[in-house]
């Protein structure tokens, strides 16, 4: 095996295009690109991406789930720049700060977002309209070692960070999850990508792994539960890459029809048990379950690797990664289906004898991890290649593994990250606002919320509405709280940190 830094890094689209030029590659209404059309556009994206940037340059791209985004995402690639998806639904704030982080070089939108956000000359990096083709310069071959994306996800310190995935990290997983038996994907399906591609489940789950495949993927921009019911019957879909809230909005929908689909597959949060068995009892389909996260690229676990049916649990890991539960001591209570007698033995485990083991904190190996977050890799993998989601689970007596909650303070909202210190450094920056404290409160609609208390600094104190139009000018609309409450004073331990167990 060669030195890892003289590998090429992989590239699906051209890979796709020699094998099948004239199948279809990506449908988006009444476009449809076969893939030597998307390999077309997307060298034309390099080569324009290439103009004026070098190899390593970050490249900001805020567009919906569109061929153009697909075209800009593999072009960036392919030219051997960095690419860094954002949400177009960001606030200047966000925007900016994203862009000032990241070091772009090149942001690619549309001119409705670049005005809304004021991007451009102000942000102080070149921007670009979609459409605009640069001189065709021949474009810089990456490798499989070079950084290939930044993912902004959430931090604890309430500012997004990028996690660095390298080419290799993202192809890494596509083959653990290929080495699953039977396929759960392949290259003749037709699949449902309505996942937002700043998303890395939507971004390498679905985009990158329709194109790792050369099957084909239907583009959805904004979900909405009959439109794509039509999508699917109308483009006899066959792979279903979504969410919770996206199948309990289906379960709930005029007989639903699922006949052509073999493989739904549901991620980045907890799917409610209720809505499988609703789901499956209107369509006939079970509902596979995935755990993962941005650093993973994304996929860690899945009952697709153990039983399929099953509800409640986030199965094993993939082929490829290692997997251990890790105690606050840093005991290891599970590795792998095996519980270690001693530090240098493990035992193979009957479970049909036991209740389960003890939660620990998920600690995950594979090549798929990322290489620590934006720009100097910090808090990335041990030197051993070990890292340590932050998540509790539990191994049940099958041996499937079962997500019980987070170290941290994260909220989930239909799968996208909220950490509880962004939201209270907005409403803290509120002059009317002494002190706050965010916690996660159930929603039926997004599976999560965020809920603020808030004790006021002025008298008349700020009215909720007034807090909730000050967070709307700084936070993307899915991290705003959906209740405010005003409150003479927040419970506190003796060291002063806000006893939030207190509050739920």
């Amino acid at each position: 095996m060669g030195d890892l830094t003289d590998e090429p890094a992989p590239d699906p689209v051209r890979a796709a295009a020699r094998r099948h030029p004239d199948r279809p590659a990506l449908i988006a209404g009444a476009t449809v690109l076969t893939w030597a059309d998307l390999d077309e556009r997307v060298d034309r994206a390099a080569r324009r991406l290439a103009t004026g940037t070098e190899p390593g340059d970050r490249v900001a791209i805020i567009l919906g789930n569109t061929p153009e985004f697909a075209a800009a995402y593999f072009g960036t690639l392919r030219a051997g720049r960095v690419a860094v998806p954002l949400n177009p639904g960001y606030t200047a704030d966000e925007m900016t700060f994203a862009l000032a982080d990241s070091g772009a070089a090149r942001v690619v939108a549309e001119m409705a977002v670049l005005g809304r956000l004021r991007l451009g000359e102000d942000a102080g990096v070149p921007s670009e309209a979609l459409g605009d083709d640069g001189p065709a310069l021949a474009a810089d071959g990456p490798a499989a070692t070079d950084l290939a994306v930044l993912l902004y996800t959430s931090g604890t310190s309430g500012r997004p960070k990028g996690a660095m995935l390298t080419h290799r990290a993202l192809a890494a997983n596509h083959e653990q999850l290929q080495r699953i038996e039977p396929p759960v994907l392949g290259y003749d399906d037709v699949v449902l990508l309505a996942i937002p591609f700043f998303h890395a489940y939507g971004l390498n789950t679905g985009l990158g792994a329709v194109a790792h495949h050369g099957a084909c993927g239907v583009l959805v921009d904004r979900f909405d539960p009959a439109a794509t019911l039509a999508l699917i019957k109308e483009h006899q879909v066959t792979a279903v890459v979504g969410v919770p809230s996206m199948y309990a909005a289906w379960s709930r929908e005029a007989s639903p029809d699922f006949t052509a689909v073999r493989t739904a597959v549901c991620g980045a949060a907890p799917l409610d048990p209720d809505d499988a068995a609703r789901f499956a009892a209107v369509t006939g389909r079970t509902i596979m379950i995935g755990y993962g996260l941005t650093e993973a690229a994304p996929v860690v676990t899945t009952t697709a690797v153990s039983d399929r049916e099953k509800v409640g649990s986030i199965g094993r890991p993939l082929p490829g990664v290692s997997l251990l539960l890790r105690a606050a001591d840093g005991t290891v209570l599970w590795r792998d289906g095996a519980v270690p007698a001693s530090p240098a033995d493990e035992v193979e485990i009957d479970y049909s004898e036991l209740e389960g083991t003890d939660p620990g904190e998920i600690v995950v190996r594979g090549d798929n991890l990322f290489s620590g977050y934006w720009p100097d890799g910090s808090d990335g993998p041990d030197a051993d290649g070990w890292w340590g989601t932050g998540d509790i689970a539990y191994a049940d007596a099958d041996g499937d593994l079962v997500l019980v909650d987070r170290i941290g303070e994260l909220i989930l909202v239909n799968g996208f990250n909220v950490y509880p210190a962004e939201v209270e450094r907005v409403l803290d920056g509120h002059p009317g606002v002494a002190e706050s404290a965010v916690i996660a409160v159930p929603d039926a609609q997004t599976g999560q919320a965020p809920y603020a208390y808030v004790v006021p600094a002025l008298d008349p104190p700020p009215t909720p509405a007034e807090l909730q139009v000050h967070c709307a000018a700084q936070l993307a609309r899915f991290k705003l709280p959906t209740g405010i409450e005003l409150v003479a004073e927040l419970p506190h331990s003796a060291i002063g940190k806000v006893r939030k167990g207190d509050l739920r």
